[in-house]
């Protein structure tokens, strides 16, 4: 179906800078790609990361310093690519994106040691806001509340991962080649979804264009790099260096404090500040940092450990534990998604996020009432239930009010902080569930305390987010009229 660039051009998301009708379905395809080769980035690895903690000689929490330094370099990036897109064209944008994950994948695969596999893992964070670009691409093109919410929730379900294929792959390649295989498909994936977002998508940029604020991006970028880096240190608990957790908390309020007057005196600042004192901007971001932090490093990080742990847990290969946890989790979001989508359109954003949010919770509590049987079909149910109410509903609702509750005149900003929050909750989860397991787990390793540990920490951090989606506004005009 087409779709004329006049409608196209009311939507919130700005205009299409072409005369050319839009084929949706093909818009469609080339977005789902993309959002794909992101997904690979983080899903992928979960079932790689013994192997390569056995192949570089490295401890898990180097390893899982890898992974925060992944999704910090994607928060940060998130800050400031999805308003250049506004300005200078959101397919160019993601492109280069995509261009630079293929890059930071090829370092990656090479990797010698820690450190060169940390270069490439902040080079693939350049495509951090992949998802919000590709959301606001396709408001620009259907502006019908349903047909938007269900596309939605099609294209953020594939950010769970494709049938758990990623995770199958991951899992397979890690065993049977290495880890540097993983990183070989992913390049392969991203090279292609830049050839067809480059070919396949139309052009789109904000309604009203101007000069990027790089002043503000530099500051912003800092303040949140730097809390990102105190937060990770803190998280080291005993081993944690205070004194630089207080100096970098500093650097970080000052850095805020001049981005913040350095925004009210620009004409055309990178986020306005009557933006940032809505409740749209800050409670919206508040509950996806708590959500992600709560649910992020259980499914990917604490449940695949778990399964492969061979004296705490299931003792499984990295292959079987992808079929057994992240692949059920990955179908029931891909197949909750777009009716979650559907359903936020018609009965309301908020609501529906709530009742993610219980589910998740809940499904968290039955893992840990059901960790000390060691039940491999209880482990499924498990991973099955959290995909239907975190993948295939509080994820594709939190990123869809990034993009509803966007004001007209910015309409990147939001969906970029929305999505620096997502990776801010992803990195903060490795660090900070992973820490209450260590603190927790017993020296010798044969107890699940560690693992449960981590998991009520989740519980109580989904529990706070709840409490905050109370105050996110109504996305009145996302949201279908009886």
């Amino acid at each position: 179906m087409n779709v004329s660039t006049a409608g196209a051009s009311r939507a919130g998301g700005g205009q299409l800078t072409g005369g050319r009708p839009v084929r949706v379905g093909v818009l469609v395809l080339a977005l789902l790609v993309a959002c794909f080769a992101f997904q690979l980035n983080a899903s992928m690895l979960s079932p790689a990361l013994t192997s390569i903690q056995h192949s570089l000689h490295a401890s898990s929490s180097e390893v899982g310093l890898t992974q925060t330094a992944f999704f910090t370099s994607a928060a940060l990036f998130s800050l400031f690519l999805p308003r250049l897109g506004d300005l200078i064209g959101r397919r160019r944008v993601l492109v280069a994106m995509l261009a630079l994950m293929v890059i930071g994948c090829v370092v990656s695969a090479l990797a010698t040691n820690v450190p060169m596999l940390f270069a490439g893992r902040i080079i693939q964070g350049a495509s951090g806001p992949t998802v919000p670009l590709c959301l606001i691409m396709l408001r620009v093109a259907v502006t019908e509340p349903k047909r938007y919410g269900t596309l939605l929730g099609v294209i953020t379900a594939v950010n769970g991962g494709i049938a758990g294929v990623d995770s199958l792959a991951g899992g397979y390649l890690a065993d049977h080649f290495g880890f540097g295989s993983v990183f070989w498909t992913m390049a392969v994936v991203a090279a292609l979804a830049a050839v067809l977002v480059a070919t396949l998508t139309p052009e789109s940029n904000a309604a009203t264009t101007g000069r990027m604020d790089w002043p503000g991006v530099v500051l912003l970028v800092v303040s949140v790099g730097t809390m990102l880096t105190a937060l990770n240190e803190a998280g080291k608990l005993g081993a944690a260096n205070w004194l630089l957790f207080a100096v970098l908390v500093v650097v970080s309020a000052v850095a805020f404090a001049l981005f913040w007057r350095t925004e009210r005196a620009s004409h055309q600042p990178l986020v306005a500040i009557h933006h940032l004192k809505q409740r749209a901007t800050w409670a919206l971001l508040l509950c996806t940092v708590l959500t992600m932090t709560g649910v992020f490093a259980v499914m990917n990080g604490l449940i695949p450990a778990f399964a492969q742990d061979a004296r705490a847990g299931l003792g499984m290969s990295a292959e079987q534990s992808a079929w057994w946890t992240l692949t059920p989790y990955a179908l029931a979001g891909l197949a909750m998604g777009p009716i979650a989508g559907r359903l936020s359109a018609t009965f309301g954003y908020g609501k529906v996020l709530r009742c993610g949010l219980i589910g998740s919770a809940a499904s968290i509590v039955l893992m840990i009432v059901t960790l000390h049987g060691h039940s491999r079909p209880l482990l499924l149910v498990c991973s099955l239930l959290v995909g239907i109410t975190y993948a295939g509903v509080g994820n594709i609702v939190l990123n869809g009010l990034g993009i509803v509750l966007s004001p007209g005149d910015n309409p990147g900003y939001l969906p970029g902080l929305n999505a620096g929050a997502f990776n801010l909750g992803s990195g903060l989860s490795f660090a900070v569930l992973y820490a209450v397991q260590t603190a927790a787990q017993p020296s010798d390793g044969s107890s699940v305390t560690g693992y449960t540990s981590g998991m009520i920490a989740g519980v109580v951090l989904i529990a706070l987010a709840f409490v905050g989606s109370f105050l996110i506004p109504k996305p009145a005009e996302a949201e279908a009229r009886a």
